[in-house]
């Protein structure tokens, strides 16, 4: 047993595990974090950081393959499939050095190992390197996240079934693929295999692929994607999976229509669920909703002591969202200032055409009952777009009828995940389409775009 108390042990290393011991040791408090695997959790090491690393090398062959259009002449681009997914790694392990760094610098005690909340006060590592070492603790913060959705009943194999982790760590480029799912992880998949050169069906059982986003977002990347290649199955569903020693064989229902389709590798984007295996022991029993820890204003549990940030208390499950409710948490727990949930915050999906949006959609709106007006701007009117070949896209905000305060955005086209932090600002400090269109914007630029849209709302728009 161990014979001091800590301020805080974190469960769990990833973007709001690591974030609260950090910020713990910004205050000066005696904090220890315990990570299963490895510091950075599964956004750092299988999932955020390395799978953007494969976007880029997509990227970079569909602007090779677009040279001739600028005047340059080169050829169809090889791809070192393997040297591609080991630079992921490569990219994974030097982020996890970052936070370890971190980790020393502000005095964080890390250890690696299954961590149990054995009693409140009482955390336990009950597997891995560091197992049988415990903590007394006067605060117990957990953050263990999500682990991909399963299909009952299907052996994920690493080759002819995946989930998005196993896929971080092919060594082989599969001929043929079906991607069952079309959520942010199935069509960032989608778009990166497809340009490297396996064929893609893209198989979502709702009415359109992305569809948390706006309507006309979900409706121009299908388009965009049908134009690259691949095969887009929205309203459909997946029966009688059969993996045989080659290849995949499932059938494609849509309606009363079923279709055969063989495939070398499925990879499974349905969805995820709480990573709570071996968590609590029996005489912890924390208050849950569908797998996830119901949590209170200031993060803490039904439990007192017993905080939870992250994912594992639900949805919205971004990397962006843990951190701000980890540093939150952490900052209500040691009286720094009064903790905020989450309101406004920029969702992001980096296939090409990248899709970034913050607030309502328009179909929100009209749920609602909200009056409203739509602002858009194609980037095929922006000179900075067409200059740089990327002319694909638009922009779209949802503005109040009255006041003209921003409620949404949404942008499809080139650096929509950058640009959108303007108008997550913007919607933060309630701003209005006057507001953003009164302020001058370098010309030329993609920004300009998000000037020219709120312009639009107002039928002011320059360009169009």
């Amino acid at each position: 047993m161990a014979s001091e108390t800590y301020d805080l042990v974190v469960i769990g290393g990833g973007p709001a595990g690591y974030a609260a011991a950090i910020r713990a040791g910004q205050l000066g408090k005696k904090v220890a974090c315990v990570e299963y695997e490895r510091a950075g959790g599964t956004c750092l090491n299988w999932g955020c950081i390395p799978s953007k690393a494969l976007l880029k090398a997509a990227e970079i062959v569909s602007h090779i393959r677009e040279a001739k259009s600028f005047g340059i002449a080169v050829g169809e681009p090889e791809v070192d499939f393997a040297k591609v997914m080991g630079r992921s790694r490569n990219v994974a392990d030097q982020m996890a050095k970052g936070i370890e760094f971190l980790f020393r610098k502000n005095k964080v005690e890390y250890f690696v190992g299954r961590a149990r909340v054995t009693v409140p006060g009482i955390v336990e590592i009950v597997e891995g390197r560091d197992k049988g070492t415990f903590f007394k603790t006067d605060r117990t913060m957990i953050a263990t996240g999500c682990k991909a959705r399963r299909l009952p009943g299907l052996k994920v194999d690493g080759k002819h079934v995946m989930t998005s982790r196993e896929a971080l760590a092919m060594k082989v480029q599969p001929k043929s693929i079906a991607i069952i799912g079309a959520g942010a992880i199935g069509v960032e998949f989608a778009y990166f295999l497809n340009t490297l050169g396996t064929k893609t069906t893209l198989i979502e059982m709702l009415d359109r692929i992305v569809p948390v986003e706006d309507e006309e977002i979900s409706e121009a990347l299908h388009r965009a994607f049908k134009k690259q290649g691949i095969d887009v199955r929205p309203k459909t569903k997946v029966e009688n999976i059969k993996v045989g020693k080659d290849s995949v064989k499932l059938d494609l229902v849509k309606g009363d229509k079923r279709e055969n389709l063989e495939v070398e590798t499925v990879l499974l984007s349905i969805g995820v669920e709480a990573n709570t295996e071996g968590l609590l022991s029996p005489r912890v029993r924390l208050d849950m909703d569908r797998g996830y820890i119901k949590v209170n204003d200031r993060y803490e549990s039904s439990i007192p002591g017993i905080f939870a940030a992250g994912d594992i208390i639900g949805p919205p499950w971004l990397a962006h969202v843990a951190t701000y409710e980890a540093v939150q948490a952490v900052n209500g727990m040691f009286g720094v200032a009064k903790p905020k949930r989450v309101t406004t915050y920029p969702g992001c999906t980096y296939c090409n055409p990248q899709i970034a949006s913050v607030g309502l959609t328009e179909v929100k709106a009209k749920e609602n009952g909200i009056k409203y007006k739509v602002g858009r701007f194609p980037f095929s009117a922006s000179g900075k777009a067409v200059a740089i070949n990327q002319p694909n896209g638009f922009v779209k905000l949802i503005l109040d009828a009255h006041h003209g305060e921003l409620l949404g955005a949404h942008i499809i086209g080139e650096n929509a995940t950058e640009l959108i932090g303007e108008y997550v600002l913007a919607e933060k400090a309630e701003l209005t389409g006057e507001d953003i269109h009164s302020t001058i914007h370098a010309h030329p630029t993609m920004s300009e775009a998000l000037m020219e849209a709120a312009a639009s709302a107002y039928d002011e728009a320059i360009h169009i």
